[in-house]
């Protein structure tokens, strides 16, 4: 039987319940960076959005993009705002076309917590680059996914071409 090494799990399989119920919102720090932030895996931003690597991917280049404020529903959103939000969403599926040519994306919103939301407070859309054959026995049998890149070496990759981009 050959190994999977996942050494980056373990902060999340050992980490403290009380983490997990911390008043904090990780969303809501990544909102407040500006630029590029590898601490917070945060790739890109914009006036009212940033955009941010999943932490636990379900595909390397899985991102999320996020508004700045702490909002719930599409409806909390001002009209600029979602359209911020879904210009960044745009954007991002265009930077992981360019960077890691993926036959296609899913691009998803999971609105509270009966939805799936992991975080049901604050909105995020997922991007998710996808290719063929990329769902194997070990995901729909053995529910484990394989990510075949780091996340610090794909927020190296990625967040060069949203520096790009926020200036043009």
């Amino acid at each position: 039987m050959e190994q999977l090494w996942a050494p980056w799990r373990s902060t999340y399989v050992q980490r403290d319940s009380a983490e997990s119920t911390a008043d904090t919102c990780f969303l809501c720090e990544a909102g407040q960076q500006h630029q590029a932030h590898e601490p917070t895996l945060v790739v890109g931003s914009s006036e009212h959005s940033v955009v941010l690597l999943n932490k636990f991917p379900y595909s390397a280049g899985h991102l999320m993009v996020v508004p700045r404020g702490h909002l719930a529903t599409l409806t909390d959103l001002t009209q600029e705002e979602y359209v911020d939000l879904m210009n960044s969403v745009r954007q991002s599926v265009d930077i992981l076309e360019q960077v890691f040519k993926p036959h296609g994306c899913n691009v998803g919103i999971n609105l509270g917590a009966a939805s799936g939301a992991g975080v049901p407070d604050h909105l995020h859309v997922h991007v998710i680059p996808r290719w063929d054959g990329d769902t194997n026995f070990m995901t729909s049998i053995g529910q484990t996914r394989v990510i075949s890149q780091e996340l610090h070496q794909t927020w190296a990759r990625i967040s060069p071409h949203f520096a790009r981009e926020s200036q043009v």
